[in-house]
């Protein structure tokens, strides 16, 4: 996996562009955000994600679906329980994944950050394979932005405190945080 630093890229993952992002205000990366998702809620492997991300998810087919099909959300990248890593906004340009957010003293998370989702739920130990991955993508992406240093990897739960609960408690951050990297 390599990022192409003048498309924002990376090549060797899938690519599944969403129309769910606009330009960053100021081009500052310097945040990484972990989620979790799954579509239905608890269910993996689905595909569902993909949709929703390209806000074609089908309302028929789930409950759950109809009353989120009408949002517009994305994230730079998904991690499924495969370990698989899909991209699908650019890095230089603004996903819309964190919602109403503050790091520190300073709001709208998504103007600055890249958002990470793994397939997965709050309670559901997440796969070794997905850790794999993550902490190669983590490489990547602190290499290539530096201003992402240990302090500014967080969860969804730690910008949106109240509101979101995610990556959760089965989130290992000490095996994140053990890495090769700089978290």
């Amino acid at each position: 996996m390599q990022l192409d630093h003048a498309t924002g890229w990376c090549r060797g993952i899938h690519h599944c562009p969403s129309p769910n992002f606009n330009q960053r205000p100021d081009g500052e990366i310097s945040l990484l955000v972990i989620h979790n998702i799954s579509l239905p809620p608890g269910c993996f492997g689905t595909g569902k994600v993909q949709q929703f991300f390209q806000n074609c998810l089908p309302t028929d087919e789930h409950p759950f679906f109809a009353e989120i099909a009408s949002l517009q959300v994305s994230a730079h990248f998904l991690i499924e329980r495969d370990g698989a890593i899909t991209q699908f906004v650019s890095c230089l340009d603004r996903a819309w994944h964190a919602g109403i957010s503050r790091f520190g003293e300073r709001e709208s998370c998504n103007d600055y950050s890249l958002g990470i989702e793994l397939e997965g739920a709050d309670e559901t130990p997440y796969s070794e394979a997905q850790y794999d991955s993550l902490i190669r993508l983590c490489q990547v992406l602190q290499q290539a932005y530096p201003a992402i240093t240990s302090e500014r990897v967080c969860g969804h739960s730690d910008i949106a405190p109240g509101r979101k609960t995610d990556p959760g408690p089965a989130f290992n951050w000490q095996r994140l945080r053990s890495a090769s990297i700089v978290v």
